[in-house]
């Protein structure tokens, strides 16, 4: 077995590499070793800025969510024949015990343990341990693909919480690597029509030749031509606009982070009967992710711009500085 190896973020604006003890599996538990992690836009947060609302950096800590690998030990009590496969790692394990996780909404216990949500030591290392439960086989799929099931599983939990279904018509504002997926996941649901709005051409150019429909985000929108809004962008003005492109009775899922507070109409809102819900990661996602992807309903691979080596994780965190027409960066360790 090779030494275990890991990029911890040690202070904003501070990655190092270096040497950990290789995680053993416990009781359920396997190890993994990890073939590809996905750079998400909360890794680049913590990074900058060293915290996420109340989640804040005290002491160094593995950096990486979006992940998979390959078994290579399990713990007592999980099958041995699972050594070998390819699974994708769902970075979140809840207590399976308080209010939140009995009444089936795992993703809400307030004692989840996430990777790379300080204190918890994230993926992007030789080795991780982590529940069995939580490590979804990716029959058929590269690391790469399989680490996507995290971004994709975000825009299933949105499709369900919008409850999409045939003949939606769907607007996504933002289309960064939430936004596209989420879109795709749209119309894998049934959506009639789907368009996304952005300021970058290159990210606009990325949507349609995935067969979307686009439009830039300071062009007006025409009101009451969309059942579903999908903010993706985190930003007031693209919320604002999206919430007065809703029909009647539309449903609003607001899952980029940014913006503090956005602003709410009260008129259209109850006008309109308009239904606004947030998503806080996902439950239940990851199986119905994986599918979409392995049937080809959720390409992965034109978001996958950029490919960096373990030693360049802090390359991959600062990539959105230096290339503008970038989306997602990929560690492969």
């Amino acid at each position: 077995m090779t030494a275990n190896r890991a990029a911890v973020l040690q202070a904003p604006g501070e990655v190092i590499i270096e040497p950990r003890e290789t995680p053993q599996p416990g009781p359920g538990q396997v190890q993994v070793a990890i073939g590809a992690v996905g750079i998400c836009g909360s890794d680049v947060h913590y990074y900058q800025h060293g915290r996420i609302g109340d989640f804040v950096l005290q002491a160094p800590m593995v950096i990486g969510h979006e992940s998979a690998g390959t078994i290579t030990a399990v713990g007592e009590g999980v099958d041995p024949g699972r050594v070998g496969q390819l699974v994708a790692l769902e970075p979140g394990v809840p207590c399976k015990t308080c209010t939140q996780c009995l009444a089936g909404r795992y993703n809400l216990c307030p004692q989840m343990q996430f990777f790379a949500t300080p204190p918890v030591d994230g993926s992007i290392a030789t080795y991780v341990a982590l529940d069995a439960a939580f490590a979804h086989i990716a029959n058929g799929l590269t690391a790469e693909q399989a680490a996507m099931a995290e971004p994709v599983s975000v825009g299933v939990w949105a499709a369900r919480k919008a409850g999409i279904t045939v003949g939606d018509r769907v607007l996504v504002t933002g289309a960064g690597p939430v936004g596209l997926f989420a879109a795709q996941v749209a119309r894998a649901y049934g959506a009639s029509s789907v368009t996304l709005t952005d300021l970058s051409e290159f990210r606009l150019g990325v949507a349609q030749g995935l067969g979307f429909h686009t439009q830039r985000a300071d062009a007006p929108l025409h009101e009451g031509s969309y059942d579903v809004l999908l903010e993706c962008s985190g930003a007031a003005p693209a919320f604002k606009a999206g919430m007065r492109a809703l029909d009647r009775a539309g449903r609003a899922v607001v899952i980029g982070m940014g913006s503090d507070e956005l602003p709410l109409e009260v008129f259209a809102l109850q006008g309109k009967e308009l239904t606004v819900q947030g998503v806080f990661r996902y439950r239940n996602c990851y199986p119905a992710a994986l599918e979409l992807i392995g049937k080809g309903a959720v390409e992965v691979a034109p978001v996958l711009t950029h490919r960096f080596t373990l030693e360049e994780t802090e390359a991959a965190l600062t990539l959105v500085r230096r290339e503008p027409d970038s989306l997602k960066p990929v560690v492969l360790p």
